[in-house]
């Protein structure tokens, strides 16, 4: 433990001996609540900014995407299984939560093969999964779908939400409203997808890219990766969390996307439309699609009044910025979906860094 403190103080003190202003997001929300748990932004320097991206999946779901789902469990005979942080997320005039409270059969699991399983069990219902996250989660979905398959049960599809982040951070480098000098890349996502989409981006927008774990070491360490690559004018991507992460990634996980899922362009909140950002079942698992099964219409996004989730998603400001934050929003009647995920920026503040004077 001593030696781990010897090693934090060294980080720290060549990040606090920074003197020009510098931005760097994380693009992942156990990032955002490990930066937030630790109080690592407190010990920065004057000018140095950790800005939240859009690493929350429950987050980045539109408005129009969360309505479709809520107007998926009205109809009959319709089991929909989630993960939990989905239940409260407000959609435009209810939520999954009230919706249960109607009488839709909303249940919550904690793996896709726990749908499977329900599907099983009730074969006069249609079950649903609600595939939410990223590369991270999406290769079980497709597991899931082919055992499906192999077992030809009719009775079970999927609703994919499922995004892909290097698309997302096209759009963070190429916004110019987005001021940004580098990233601290998802861990668990890298451990999937590996260095290579990052090293891309480094190299198209010229500004470094380092993947790190979420030990206080970690982002500490990513930190000052990132800081010497502006001092020598690099720009390339970097592994720090290397016990996890290969260069190559999971090549098992990504050959499961490839044979399961297609790409597609998705609509994420405060990101909008981004081209083939998204992913859908491919053409021989289309059976499963729950959006064509049960013919769940396009729903427009409806801006949720006063809620800045977009622009906290995107690094614009900072949860304490949102008028709404610890007064009309909070956890326990949060307006937006921010503060309802356990990942979300909003809920991080809230917990770790409240406001004085807070109600």
């Amino acid at each position: 433990m001593s030696c781990d403190n010897t090693y934090i103080d060294y980080l720290l003190e060549e990040i606090q001996q920074e003197k020009q202003p510098v931005a760097f997001m994380e693009v992942c929300g156990t990032h955002t609540m490990a930066i937030a748990k630790s109080g690592i932004r407190n010990l920065l320097p004057v000018g140095f900014k950790l800005l939240s991206g859009p690493g929350c999946p429950v987050c980045v779901t539109s408005q129009g995407d969360i309505d479709a789902v809520i107007e998926l469990v009205r109809q009959p005979r319709i089991t929909l299984v989630t993960f939990g942080d989905m239940i409260r997320v407000p959609g435009t005039h209810s939520s999954l939560q009230e919706e249960r409270s109607r009488g839709a059969d909303i249940r919550i699991a904690y793996s896709p093969l726990d749908a499977l399983e329900i599907a099983r069990k009730n074969l006069d219902r249609e079950v649903v999964f609600l595939g939410i996250g990223f590369e991270t989660t999406a290769p079980a979905v497709g597991i899931t779908v082919e055992q499906a398959a192999a077992e030809h049960l009719s009775n079970f599809s999927v609703f994919s939400l499922h995004k892909l982040v290097p698309p997302a951070l096209e759009v963070i480098f190429s916004d110019p409203d987005i001021k940004v000098d580098g990233l601290i890349c998802p861990g668990h996502v890298s451990a999937v997808i590996g260095i290579e989409p990052y090293s891309i981006l480094a190299e198209k927008y010229h500004k470094p890219c380092v993947i790190t774990g979420f030990e206080t070491i970690d982002i500490l360490e990513g930190l000052v990766m990132l800081l010497r690559q502006l001092h020598c004018n690099r720009a390339v991507a970097e592994i720090q969390y290397r016990r996890v992460v290969r260069n190559e990634g999971n090549k098992v996980a990504k050959e499961t996307l490839k044979r399961v899922f297609k790409p597609i362009d998705a609509r994420w909140r405060g990101l909008g439309l981004i081209p083939a950002s998204g992913l859908e079942l491919q053409d021989e698992y289309q059976e499963f699609d729950a959006r064509s099964r049960f013919a769940i219409p396009y729903i427009e996004d409806i801006p949720i009044k006063g809620c800045a989730c977009g622009d906290v998603l995107t690094g614009k400001i900072t949860p304490h910025d949102c008028l709404l934050f610890g007064k009309a929003c909070t956890p326990l009647r949060p307006v937006g979906p921010c503060m309802v995920s356990h990942e979300g920026a909003c809920a991080a503040y809230y917990r770790y860094t409240p406001l004085k004077g807070r109600d």
